[in-house]
């Protein structure tokens, strides 16, 4: 087994092989073929985000132009070039981690089919998967639109952005330490029981898809507040996220990253008390 296919089944319990053969091989191969592509076109999205500049607030923040329809921009276009962004970019950021989880499914079915089934039925997991997160991006758009239009209608709104985006990074660090995300992480790093078929293999990445959005709930809350689009905050997401997946003790790693959170969080709402 490669090195790239070794750290795809890192994590918490023993690893078994991947499927025998060129299987093994491919499925690793695509899956940095597709991290690397996320990665890419992630930095360019990025990069076209700070080109749109932002609008100042009151209270001292600015509003990025991903929210609103501006330059003769349509709720529609902005509602699509939304949905590219956030696929694209949680692409990114759960490849790493999703990577282990198929890799345990095809652990767990791949001695019952045979190797093209096998990549079928990897891929109805992964679909399963990202229609969850596909689903959550559909919501948070709708939410951030909707608060972005609240906030350029109110100043004192407006003003208090700082404090509750303070808050939002403290609760989501105290998350970290909850019993519902120890449950969903052990969820998402077990070995799954699973038929070989193609309806529970769609049952299947729709049931990790939902662990992992409510695993990730806190650091994802976290992001879209300090800023979506930002390079940095986003790498540190993700390796987090990533920690919590592969680490030998993933609930030691939540708790690590919480408790940084924390302290941040309580930072940013001190910042935000002084300046109101």
């Amino acid at each position: 087994m490669n090195a790239l296919a070794r750290a795809v089944r890192a994590g918490g319990e023993p690893a078994a092989p991947l499927h025998a053969g060129v299987s093994g091989i491919a499925f690793a191969g695509i899956c940095a073929l597709l991290f690397a592509a996320s990665v890419a076109a992630t930095v360019a999205q990025s990069l076209s985000v700070s080109a749109m500049g932002e609008l100042p607030m009151p209270g001292g923040w600015s509003m990025s132009m991903l929210w609103m329809p501006t330059c003769g921009r349509t709720w529609a276009r902005v509602a699509a070039s939304f949905a590219g962004m956030w696929i694209v970019m949680m692409a990114a950021m759960m490849l790493p981690s999703l990577a282990q989880m198929l890799a345990r499914y095809r652990d767990a079915v791949g001695s019952q089919v045979r190797a093209r089934q096998l990549a079928l039925l990897t891929l109805r997991v992964a679909t399963g998967y990202w229609a969850v997160w596909i689903a959550c991006g559909v919501a948070v758009f709708a939410l951030g639109a909707a608060l972005a239009t609240l906030e350029l209608r109110s100043q004192t709104l407006a003003r208090a952005v700082p404090f509750a985006a303070g808050l939002v990074v403290l609760l989501g660090g105290a998350l970290q330490f909850s019993a519902s995300k120890a449950r969903h992480l052990a969820c998402c790093r077990a070995t799954p029981r699973v038929a070989a078929d193609a309806a529970a293999a769609w049952r299947h990445g729709v049931r990790i898809g939902i662990h992992c959005g409510c695993c990730c709930a806190g650091l994802t809350a976290m992001l879209l507040v300090v800023g979506m689009m930002d390079l940095r905050m986003m790498a540190v997401v993700t390796a987090a996220i990533t920690a919590e997946r592969l680490s030998p003790d993933g609930a030691r790693i939540a708790r690590m990253v919480g408790a940084a959170a924390m302290g941040w969080g309580l930072l940013l709402v001190a910042r935000a008390a002084v300046a109101g």
